[in-house]
């Protein structure tokens, strides 16, 4: 890992079915066939891209203030990368937890 967030840094995640089965909402890079998560540096950038995001129309999805190492924690252990994205969805930095 080479970014120069910390651990215990705030970040936003959109939250997939956040009332019933909150996770993260996960997408998958075709061309590189890779998941990731997709993270903001900040609330209105996560909100900005919530529409270039693939989602199930049936669900219901909103940012949430995550704990960065929470979200190592979790991509390490279902094999997701991360991926910190800037307010119009381009990539600022791939992670590999």
């Amino acid at each position: 890992m080479s970014s120069d967030l910390k651990e215990d840094q705030w970040v936003w995640v959109v939250i997939q079915d956040p009332e019933k089965n909150p996770q993260y909402l996960g997408q998958h890079d075709e061309t590189k066939d890779v998941s990731y998560i997709p993270v903001f540096m900040e609330k209105d950038h996560a909100l900005q891209c919530m529409n270039l995001l693939k989602k199930d129309k049936s669900l219901k999805y909103e940012p949430q203030a995550v704990f960065f190492g929470d979200v190592i924690k979790d991509a390490k252990e279902n094999e997701f990368l991360i991926l910190i994205l800037d307010g119009e969805g381009k990539m600022v930095e791939w992670i590999q937890p």
